[in-house]
């Protein structure tokens, strides 16, 4: 229930606080008035791309342990993750974790540990990221940070939860350390202790493995997609379309945070960081008023409107192809 219900919660609550603030004719005014859709065929092939670098640095990881599954696996395993993800948000990652491990009868903690170093090399990037924004343009990112969307005081910064949340996982952190370095018989602590030692060997692997560099250049390539794909999508609309490359990188930014909280494919809290986003440069009043500007809410829920549906095409395609694969594979065994 906490695992999958608080997600899917966030997202319905997120999601009707959003559709009760805006004006749904405007909206629909604005996408057939100020929308070109021709912009969105690069994008759709940018975000596409996105995955298959992702996939292309996982496979160095799971070479380094020893795993090697094919490049097609690989792209269907990403592909299924993201479509897993807009059913049971995190769920994915672990998804595709057991399938990668079953077809390559692979140690799941080993293929496990390459998963979580691909995705703290993605929350480094992300930090990054906005530490280089935040040189840029820090006035917009502290109005986000330190301002609720009424305009009041006490934003993220100032929330209970945020804080809370750092705490757990300070603590969680202690303890895995702990467990590490312990001694104990148990056997419940062994089995942490191993399978935390399986994760570490995994990740790991990055520090050590031969293809350091392409790594790093497939990170690159993936989020200069993710950036470069809403980019292109700031240029379908009228209204944005001169915003600039800093203006779309703060916008880029508050979305990378606000999908750090817990929902279906980033269906509620994407929104709101785009359209608070987007009127700390004069679309839509600062701070936010009800209901929310019809141009500012169009471009957030078309441009996550189209990533989704991308999602769904991809993953009822990978699905089908592993099918084919695994029937391919018991015929090969027979």
């Amino acid at each position: 229930m906490l695992k999958y219900g608080i997600p899917v919660a966030v997202s319905v609550g997120l999601a009707y606080f959003l559709y009760t603030n805006v004006d749904i004719g405007a909206i629909a005014t604005s996408l057939k008035q100020d929308v070109n859709y021709w912009w969105f065929l690069p994008v759709i092939v940018v975000s596409t791309m996105s995955h298959v670098f992702r996939a292309l640095r996982w496979r160095i990881q799971l070479r380094e342990v020893d795993v090697k599954p094919s490049l097609s696996a690989l792209v269907n395993s990403i592909f299924g993750t993201y479509f897993v993800n807009l059913l049971f948000p995190r769920l994915g990652e672990v998804w595709r974790c057991g399938y990668i491990s079953t077809r390559e009868k692979a140690p799941f903690s080993l293929v496990l540990g390459s998963m979580v170093g691909d995705r703290l090399s993605d929350t480094l990037t992300v930090f990054l990221l906005t530490v280089f924004t935040f040189f840029l343009a820090g006035d917009k990112l502290m109005l986000f940070l330190n301002v609720r969307g009424d305009g009041s005081s006490s934003g993220l910064l100032g929330s209970w939860v945020l804080w809370a949340c750092v705490a757990l996982l300070v603590l969680g952190v202690l303890f895995a350390v702990w467990v590490v370095r312990s001694d104990s018989g148990n056997p419940v602590v062994a089995k942490l202790r191993s399978t935390l030692t399986s994760l570490w060997d995994g990740f790991a692997a990055i520090w050590r493995m031969d293809g350091k560099w392409m790594f790093l250049f497939y990170t690159v390539m993936i989020w200069g997609c993710y950036f470069l794909q809403l980019y292109i999508a700031s240029f379908a609309f009228s209204f944005t379309s001169g915003l600039g490359v800093v203006a779309v990188l703060v916008l880029f930014v508050l979305s990378s945070l606000g999908m750090a909280v817990p929902s279906n494919g980033g269906l509620g809290p994407w929104q709101y960081a785009i359209i608070f986003g987007l009127t700390l440069y004069g679309i839509g009043s600062f701070p936010l008023s009800t209901p929310y500007d019809p141009q500012a809410s169009a471009f957030a829920w078309l441009v996550w409107g189209v990533q989704t549906m991308l999602l769904i095409v991809l993953g009822i395609y990978a699905f089908i192809s592993m099918e084919v694969d695994r029937r391919r594979l018991a015929k090969k065994e027979k």
